[in-house]
C-alpha cells in the first residue's frame, strides 16, 4: 500500500461509487428521456424516472448519514485519547476551540507535527483543508469511510 497524504487520502467503494451510482445515472436518463419521447408511456416512464430518482438519493443520503455520523464521534473521541497521550491533559477547552474539519485534519499528523499544527489552528485558526496541506509526514487512516 502506498504511503497516505494529502493526493491520496480519499477512499472509493467500487461496486457503489462505480457500479451501482453510474447503472441508476443511466437508469434515470433513460427514463427521462423515453417520458419526452415515448408519448402513449408518459406516465410510466415518468414514475419510472421518479422511483430511480428516489433509489440515487436514498443510496447517496442514508449510506453515508449513520456511517459519517458514528466516524465523526470516533474522530473527535481519538483526537481527545491523542491529545491527553501527548500532553497529559484533558481537552476539553482545547475541543471547544476547534472546528470538526480542524480535528479531522490534525488526526493525519504524527505526533510532532500534530503539537505544531494544534498550536497554529488554535492561533492562526487554520482551518482543515489548510492543516492538511502543511503535513510532511502523514499518519494513515486507512480504516474510514
Amino acid at each position: 500500500m502506498k504511503p497516505q497524504n494529502y493526493s491520496n487520502h480519499r477512499k472509493f467503494y467500487a461496486p457503489h461509487h462505480f457500479i451501482y451510482l453510474p447503472l441508476l445515472g443511466i437508469l434515470l436518463i433513460l427514463g427521462i428521456w423515453k417520458s419526452v419521447a415515448d408519448e402513449p408511456h408518459r406516465l410510466v416512464w415518468m414514475l419510472f424516472s421518479a422511483i430511480i430518482f428516489l433509489l440515487v438519493y436514498l443510496a447517496l443520503m442514508v449510506r453515508q448519514h449513520y456511517a459519517l455520523g458514528n466516524q465523526d464521534r470516533i474522530i473527535r473521541l481519538e483526537f481527545k485519547q491523542r491529545y491527553y497521550e501527548l500532553f497529559q491533559k484533558r481537552s476539553d477547552e482545547v475541543v471547544e476551540k476547534l472546528s470538526f474539519s480542524q480535528i479531522a485534519a490534525l488526526r493525519f499528523a504524527e505526533d510532532e507535527e500534530f503539537t505544531l499544527l494544534l498550536d497554529k489552528a488554535l492561533n492562526e485558526h487554520l482551518p482543515g483543508d489548510a492543516i492538511k496541506k502543511s503535513i510532511t509526514k502523514w499518519r494513515p487512516d486507512d480504516h474510514r469511510v
